[in-house]
């Protein structure tokens, strides 16, 4: 499983650090300004439809079901299972893809509608809107053959295909030149990168189990629980993205700006959620549903344990980077061209009100696999639902004080409820059981985080001395030497409190991961 998520979270890696070349390409040539936020509209839309109804809704239910059928019935009743689904996924995506595509003006108008007192905005939203809405259909397909190569433990192709996406924008913008607006160009980097992922998933997955076919529908047993399972499933992703469309509304009528430092902020702050939480979460799923399938709950169990041990590992530099060093991170990154030292300011302080929701949000996925692995939808939507009541509440409570960091604010404070109903609902069924040895990691992260805290303050005052005001490159010097100060005291720091032999014991269950082997851990090991 380690070699896996190690697998899953670098490929994931490459794809945020390629995200964040194309975001600074997009600061420098849009900016932060109206231009930048009919594009951020234009790109949200088909992504929100994506997560109800494809990563989402879809593979909550359809990659333990899969896993489920090739575990107890073999190859052909789990492609017949695949032929019967794709079939309806196409369905449905052709019909919202043809309203949305009939309807556009009216979406725009439903879901910014601030938008409808600047026709430029309006406009350019509604053109760009029609360029990337199909690679909803796309990315659904992408979903579907992903989900298929993670059920029989595949996941490099699927990991590694957003970074087309990355490439293909970069492409567009830099031949921005040529397209009516530098939003145009964006706009057609999304739709090819579609294309492109469609293929490169889909060669893999011809490969591994053969591409799903149309098939005649029919609602057989398997079909039927999956049914039961991408209905909760999908009224919980609904409710998450009602939460996300709530910031959208509102944003639309903050001033010019507030949308594209929602759109930075969390840019920054998906870099640990989806490199660490969703790459554990990925692997953990399938695994935790094979096990159970084949009445392994203890080693289910020990699974779960482990991945959120290490997504805690992992998370923590990042959350106290992003909490001390949010304007400087910005500046670093974005600060040029178009993007103005303000413009870092407004994204910095709302990146730091994102990350006070990083644990839960990093953790969810690992938590919510226990319900998902057993085919049980339905618990992680109550507590999603009333997360996202007490979001949008506090998002319009905030809104008229903080602008978009109220907005980033009361997306962390539902992030806790979601996670802290999980966990409860988990305990209560005897889903999850927080052993003593993730207790104990758990105390020890966070001296390592008060020892890394206190080192980045440090090193932030020494790093001002010894870099001049007005030197070039100054931003960035300072940020790639605090990452590397920083990088090496929590490295000690946990090597301290650890031990060297828990580290050992990590690094021999990653190589055994990767051979196939198994790994002799001594009886030593801190627990």
């Amino acid at each position: 499983m380690l070699g896996r998520i190690f697998t899953v979270g670098g490929l994931t890696l490459v794809s945020r650090v390629t995200g964040f070349l194309r975001d600074i390409m997009l600061a420098a040539v849009l900016g932060a300004g109206p231009a930048a936020d009919a594009f951020f509209v234009a790109l949200r839309l088909p992504n929100h439809f994506r997560a109800i109804f494809a990563e989402g809704a879809f593979n909550a239910a359809f990659v333990p079901a899969y896993a489920r059928i090739r575990q107890q019935g073999g190859a052909d009743p789990a492609r017949l299972f695949a032929d019967r689904v794709f079939t309806m996924l196409m369905a449905a995506e052709a019909v919202l893809l043809a309203l949305a595509l009939a309807f556009t003006p009216a979406v725009i108008s439903l879901l910014a509608p601030g938008f409808s007192a600047d026709a430029g905005r309006f406009g350019l939203a509604v053109d760009l809107t029609r360029i990337t809405f199909p690679y909803l259909v796309l990315v659904s397909l992408v979903t579907l053959y992903g989900g298929m190569l993670n059920a029989v433990q595949r996941f490099a192709a699927p990991a590694a295909a957003p970074v087309l996406l990355n490439l293909s924008m970069m492409a567009t913008l830099a031949l921005a030149a040529f397209f009516p607006t530098a939003g145009h160009a964006a706009a057609w980097g999304v739709l090819i990168a579609g294309v492109l992922e469609v293929l490169l998933v889909g060669a893999d997955t011809a490969r591994r189990t053969g591409l799903p076919r149309f098939a005649r529908f029919s609602l057989d047993d398997d079909v039927k629980k999956f049914f039961r399972a991408l209905g909760p499933a999908t009224i919980g992703s609904a409710g998450l993205q009602i939460a996300l469309f709530a910031d959208t509304i509102i944003a639309s009528f903050l001033p010019a700006g507030a949308l594209s430092a929602l759109y930075y902020a969390d840019r920054l702050n998906q870099l640990p959620i989806g490199v660490i939480g969703i790459a554990v979460g990925t692997v953990i799923l399938p695994e935790m549903a094979s096990r159970i399938a084949s009445g392994d709950e203890d080693g289910a169990r020990a699974a779960q344990s482990r991945a959120m041990e290490l997504t805690l590992l992992l998370s923590v530099p990042c959350l106290v980077a992003f909490l001390l060093l949010p304007d400087l991170i910005m500046l670093a990154l974005f600060s040029r061209g178009a993007f103005t030292a303000a413009d870092a300011g407004a994204a910095g302080a709302t990146l730091a009100a994102y990350t006070i929701g990083l644990l839960p949000f990093v953790l969810i996925r690992s938590v919510t696999a226990t319900f998902l692995a057993r085919g049980d939808t339905a618990t992680p939507v109550k507590a999603l639902l009333a997360s996202v009541v007490v979001n949008v509440a506090f998002k319009l409570a905030l809104m008229g004080s903080f602008a978009q960091v109220g907005l980033a604010l009361a997306t962390s404070i539902g992030a806790w409820i979601n996670f802290g109903l999980v966990v409860w609902f988990a305990k209560r069924a005897g889903f999850l059981d927080l052993d003593k040895r993730l207790a104990n990691s758990i105390v020890r992260l966070a001296v390592a985080a008060v020892v890394l805290a206190f080192a980045l303050m440090a090193g932030l005052r020494l790093v001002a001395v010894m870099i001049e005001p007005g030197q070039a490159w100054r931003q960035e010097l300072s940020l790639a030497a605090l990452a590397l100060f920083g990088g090496v005291v929590y490295a000690a720091a946990v090597a301290a409190l650890f031990g060297r032999q828990w580290l050992r014991g990590l690094a021999r269950r990653r190589r055994a991961a990767l051979t196939g082997t198994t790994p002799v851990v001594p009886p030593t090991d801190p627990v």
